[in-house]
């Protein structure tokens, strides 16, 4: 690949990751996404990411990998049915999960190419189609207080039920 190739890749995955307010996001993507290519030849491999392995969903969501979270829902439902499948496929999210932030970023970059012939515009089209769902943390904390609100209150209603049989209620 020549110097302007690379330098034109760079800056179609820095515009897809839009982290430039952190640099090394965009070097860590640069790094994951290497492992994928391999002689122009997607290859998935492991890659661990810590963000991916304790936000599942959200994680694809928030990296608008939807169809990926979609497959992971349906997953984690059969999961919850087989104790050690929830643990495993936990981990192999926190694997696997940037391959498919990956092939997003690859369809995104041909669709971009096919339609724009302009490099300027297309990283500027790559940014906007790219990026990432502020909304996905929103949600994700909403609920999760939701849960922990939820399970703070059945705590206490099962104290407060135990307490009153205890003094013969």
């Amino acid at each position: 690949m020549n110097e302007h190739a690379s330098e034109y890749e760079a800056r179609m995955l820095e515009a897809f990751v839009d982290k430039l307010d952190k640099p090394e996001k965009g070097l860590w993507y640069a790094n994951a996404f290497s492992k994928y290519d391999v002689n122009g030849i997607d290859s998935m491999r492991w890659k661990w990411s810590w963000w991916a392995f304790f936000g599942g969903i959200w994680f694809l969501l928030y990296r608008k990998a939807y169809a990926a979270a979609g497959g992971l829902f349906l997953l984690s439902f059969a999961a919850a049915f087989i104790p050690p499948a929830g643990l495993i496929l936990w981990i192999l999210t926190g694997g696997y999960a940037t391959y498919f932030v990956y092939k997003v970023y690859k369809n995104k970059k041909l669709q971009i190419e096919a339609m724009q012939v302009d490099e300027e515009k297309r990283i500027e089209m790559m940014r906007i189609l790219g990026g990432y769902n502020q909304w996905v943390v929103v949600i994700a904390v909403i609920l999760n207080l939701l849960v922990l609100f939820g399970i703070i209150f059945a705590i206490a209603a099962g104290m407060s039920m135990e307490s009153a049989e205890y003094q013969g209620y």
